[in-house]
């Protein structure tokens, strides 16, 4: 991940206590950076009043953070100190806080104001834990907007919030990226650049254990003037905000960090809009390369289709219904 300016680059390492600056974003509830006596950086939140309980009641532990409430001073006030434990982690932390501080400005009061930090707290857990702790990549990040374009055609129509959140399983090891009943679905983008081809990663992503393989490519436009075009992270918000389930409230994040996410200012640009999509029916005369078809001691193939040689096998999109 290519590093940012830091605010904590400004903030000298005391001899005890903390060092704090303001963080200069424009929100009712002052916000701080800030470093410890073990030079550690720090994000804290000042509350007014006592929140003891509520912390108490909603308190999380997230792997690479240390997260604490203390009293600030003499006064009534109570501090959320939220640290990083490994320097190399900074600048994935200062995202994280960024756009905890985003989300902050529009809240007035102490105690809704911890209940988002709490709130962001989760969405983190699950990313700091996983393996993939970096900026997604320009691809990376089409790509995942392509997945959850079609996770959110899935619900209400073709199946439940719960089923729809579980089907989605590229992100694990899957050969597929949707698997249901006796249907896969490999998802692809392309950018308005890449005109002729589709990228295949792997000698098994065309090959399917299920009865019904589909692949579908979501071509992407970047127009950010058009009213249409959204961004990554708008399109996750989206679909969080559409999940009533509350197995599938609580299993989105944990999909979205194993495939790498957790929204970030990063994320809220490039605006995407989807300029076409097309469903492609994989059969056994399909041009691809599958594992049981390669020579012995070929692995970990990777190649381009050309989608003229594609347009024999396109169909509508319904017929994965069927």
């Amino acid at each position: 991940m290519t590093s940012k300016q830091s605010p904590w680059d400004k903030i000298k390492t005391p001899g005890s206590d903390y060092n704090v600056r303001s963080v200069a974003a424009a929100t009712s509830i002052p916000l701080y950076w800030g470093k410890d006596a073990e030079g550690r950086c720090l994000f804290i939140l000042e509350l007014d009043g006592d929140h003891s309980g509520q912390f108490q009641k909603h308190r999380i532990s997230v792997h690479g953070l240390k997260i604490d409430l203390r009293l600030l001073g003499t006064i009534q006030k109570q501090g959320l100190v939220i640290s990083v434990e490994n320097l190399v982690d900074t600048d994935i932390f200062l995202g994280l806080c960024e756009t905890l501080v985003s989300s902050l400005k529009d809240v007035k009061d102490s105690t809704t104001g911890l209940s988002v930090a709490v709130a962001h707290l989760k969405r983190w857990k699950a990313f700091m834990a996983g393996k993939n702790k970096r900026l997604l990549s320009a691809e990376e990040v089409r790509g995942l907007f392509a997945e959850l374009s079609f996770l959110q055609s899935l619900f209400p129509t073709h199946l439940s919030e719960k089923s729809a959140i579980e089907s989605w399983c590229g992100a694990e090891g899957a050969h597929q990226d949707f698997i249901f009943a006796n249907t896969s679905v490999e998802v692809k983008s392309l950018s308005g650049r890449e005109r002729s081809a589709v990228r295949i990663s792997s000698e098994d992503q065309l090959e399917g254990l299920s009865d019904n393989l589909y692949l579908m490519i979501y071509r992407l436009s970047e127009i950010p003037e058009s009213d249409r075009a959204i961004s990554l992270n708008e399109l996750a918000r989206q679909i969080e905000r559409d999940i009533t389930d509350s197995d599938a409230i609580e299993e989105f994040p944990r999909k979205l960090a194993a495939y790498g996410y957790v929204e970030m200012r990063d994320y809220d640009e490039p605006k995407f809009l989807i300029s076409s999509q097309r469903t492609f029916r994989v059969m056994d005369d399909f041009p691809r390369l599958i594992r049981s078809g390669l020579p012995d001691g070929i692995v970990q193939v990777g190649y381009e289709i050309k989608l003229e040689k594609l347009e024999p096998f396109e169909c509508d999109v319904s017929l994965i219904w069927r």
